[in-house]
């Protein structure tokens, strides 16, 4: 068993898709519209389907905004230099909510970003 992917519902399709690939760094690997169920989706990850856990991301027609609630936490991604993997998203255009620096009680170098639908990606340094 493994997981697979991890499903987000976004307000914009292309925004998105902009941000997971021009501003993470991500591969679109394939996109389906379902206008019959009004909804889209799009598949973004580092590496192909069948050998790593992708991100599925979700548009459902007419639909611009979702609250994020409380339960939802973040999505965790291995960066090799989490101080220069902040300066470029930020000079892409993306937020940084947290700047790259020692994990509280710890030395694991972590940052945080924010998708422009608001979920947060943890950005943590391999060792």
């Amino acid at each position: 068993m493994r997981i697979l992917h991890t499903m987000l519902r976004v307000g914009n399709m292309q925004r998105s898709v902009n941000f997971y690939t021009e501003v993470m760094g991500m591969k679109l690997l394939r996109s389906t519209d379902r206008p019959e169920q009004k909804y889209s989706l799009a598949f973004v990850g580092f590496g192909a389907e069948d050998a790593q856990a992708v991100i599925e991301l979700t548009y459902n027609y007419g639909v611009d905004s979702y609250e994020l609630g409380n339960a939802y936490g973040h999505i965790a991604i291995e960066v090799p230099d989490a101080y220069k993997t902040c300066e470029t998203v930020k000079a892409k255009g993306g937020i940084v909510s947290r700047e790259a620096g020692p994990v509280k009680g710890g030395n694991t170098v972590i940052a945080f970003v924010q998708d422009p639908d608001g979920y947060k990606i943890e950005l943590i340094e391999r060792k």
